[in-house]
């Protein structure tokens, strides 16, 4: 008789059959049965050219498409080698599923003690000890990940893969997670505040992406003006009482509208120092109150007048019900005559600094968001460039715009870029990268060309980590650490097999227009030359963060 699947085999059938059809990863010996079980059974396997920008990818992929995804690596090395972008995924509660391979002896080479590392970066540890459990924990794994919206590690010791599985009893459905409902007493609390406040502000989050309707309606019923923290950007797109996001990507309009709000109720959203400017926004006297479905959230980076336990779209509907006719609240005819008029970057007025073979980065993105197909896909790399792209360039909802942020690392944009292109087929994606970061990751511009993907990236040069020049260069320290020779990115693009343009002026953007009326054959970069002589505008609250 022939002998059974091994584990590798049934650990990678039982990922894709519990809901996982996405792998991205860097096979080597220790997970290249396992990638090959995951093929096999129906997933697409992504090849990354490093095991961090697999993480990104997977990351950002779960991101946009709202459904689990899988990264595979190899023992030791391949874990360490992904552990930024792990740590970017857990920060942030991304479901996804990290593969790895695994050596338990303490002498081998590859040995590291894989679920202490996953557990120092706030990922939720998981192994495969025995052939008799594999199928269970597999499942369980991806069950986690999905309902505790966690990253999960999957260790898979070498010894335990080759093993033939076993076929211990195990359940086909996994308990479902119940939602979170607020209590009475919460909820009455909630409506009070709301039907005392004269000028509410509502800002969904994270954690509301997936409630925006929910949100909106209750809004409507509160009179309350609408706002986004920045990774949910795009979740109130073309709703007339938006303001866009909050915190050090909004407008000056928007930041004075909210400043002035007598309540601000975040929905799935911490109000963290980035999303309320370190407080600037909160007017004196101020209530402010926390949805969250999550204990530990509440509060965590803000102190509440008070906080509500409860699912977001279950309490956003449940307050809906309770207020009784639509109150005026924030929506006066005055501000409606603001909002009509424009108050988004887009109609604010600066001098433009361009000149001498540079551009400026307001003017370059302003015309690259009326060049570009409004139906885009954005991802944003970190640097002292990121506000520009975050601002001016427009998106149609919150699945459009992928934002790894939270753990503040530089060099993931591409990677991002990568993955919510894979989630987003038919639609361009737009990789808005600093050359700190471009340079860091530039080995997944392969990944782009081989993939084929339909991608304009935006590299915003000032040949230098800017947030380091502009931050410690007015006190005298020397600058020698932080600034490079120029680099010709586009050479760089162009070796890859991307189009490619350097621009030093709005009138070199006509390479990018006769791309787009090519019917962008081929991934393309910009190279674009920007001006460094002043840092953006959020770069202080930034470095007020550290």
């Amino acid at each position: 008789m022939a002998p059974g699947p091994t584990v590798a085999e049934v650990v990678g059938r039982t990922l894709v059959d519990s809901g996982v059809d996405h792998v991205f990863g860097v096979v080597g010996s220790g997970n290249f049965h396992v990638t090959n079980a995951m093929v096999a059974a129906g997933a697409r396997f992504v090849a990354a050219r490093h095991e961090g920008g697999a993480a990104t990818m997977a990351d950002a992929f779960a991101r946009t498409s709202d459904r689990p995804a899988a990264v595979t690596v190899h023992q030791g090395c391949g874990l360490t080698n992904a552990m930024t972008g792990i740590t970017e995924a857990a920060k942030s509660r991304t479901p996804v599923v990290v593969v790895a391979a695994e050596v338990t002896e303490p002498r081998s080479n590859f040995f590291v003690d894989q679920e202490a590392l996953a557990r120092a970066v706030g990922a939720v540890p998981f192994r495969v000890s025995d052939a008799t459990t594999a199928r269970e924990v597999a499942r369980h794994a991806v069950r986690t990940a999905v309902t505790t919206r966690r990253t999960v590690v999957l260790n898979l010791p070498l010894a335990v893969q080759a093993l033939t599985a076993g076929q211990a009893p195990s359940s086909t459905h996994g308990r479902e997670e119940a939602v979170v409902t607020p209590s009475g007493e919460d909820l009455d609390r909630l409506v009070d505040a709301v039907r005392r406040a004269e000028r509410p502000v509502f800002v969904a989050g994270r954690g509301a992406r997936g409630a925006g309707p929910a949100v909106a309606e209750a809004a409507e019923r509160a009179g309350a003006l609408l706002a986004e923290s920045a990774v949910a950007k795009g979740l109130f797109t073309g709703h007339p009482w938006s303001l866009g996001v909050s915190g050090g990507f909004a407008s000056p309009g928007a930041a004075e509208l909210i400043g002035d709000a007598d309540l601000i109720v975040g929905w799935g959203c911490t109000l963290n120092m980035w999303t309320m400017r370190h407080g600037k926004l909160i007017a004196p006297g101020a209530t402010v109150v926390q949805v969250d479905d999550t204990v530990e959230a509440l509060g965590a980076h803000r102190e509440l007048t008070f906080g509500v336990l409860g699912d977001v779209e279950a309490t956003a509907t449940e307050l809906e019900k309770s207020l009784t006719g639509d109150l005026t609240g924030y929506r006066t005819d005055e501000v409606r005559r603001r909002l009509e008029a424009g108050i988004g970057w887009a109609s604010a007025t600066y001098d433009d600094l361009g000149g001498h073979g540079l551009i400026d980065p307001r003017t370059l993105t302003r015309d690259l968001d009326v060049l570009l197909p409004a139906d885009r896909v954005v991802a944003v790399d970190s640097g002292n460039f990121m506000g520009y792209p975050a601002a001016y360039l427009g998106v149609g909802d919150h699945h459009s715009f992928c934002f790894t942020q939270a753990f503040q690392s530089i060099g993931l944009g591409l990677a991002t870029a990568v993955g919510a292109a894979i989630a987003s087929p038919g639609r361009l994606t737009v990789a808005a990268l600093g050359d700190g970061g471009a340079l860091m990751s530039a080995m997944e511009l392969e990944t782009v060309v081989r993939l084929g993907l339909d991608m304009l990236v935006v590299v915003y040069d000032d040949h230098a980590y800017g947030a380091e020049v502009h931050h410690f260069g007015p006190d005298g320290a020397p600058l020698d650490t932080v600034v490079f020779p120029d680099t010709d990115i586009a050479a760089i693009g162009r070796g890859f097999g991307f189009d490619a343009v350097t621009v030093r002026a709005p009138g070199d953007l006509d390479a990018v227009r006769a791309w787009l009326d090519a019917g962008r054959p081929r991934p393309m970069l910009v190279d674009a030359k920007v001006v460094d002589s002043q840092p953006s505008w959020w770069l202080e609250e930034a470095f007020r963060g550290h």
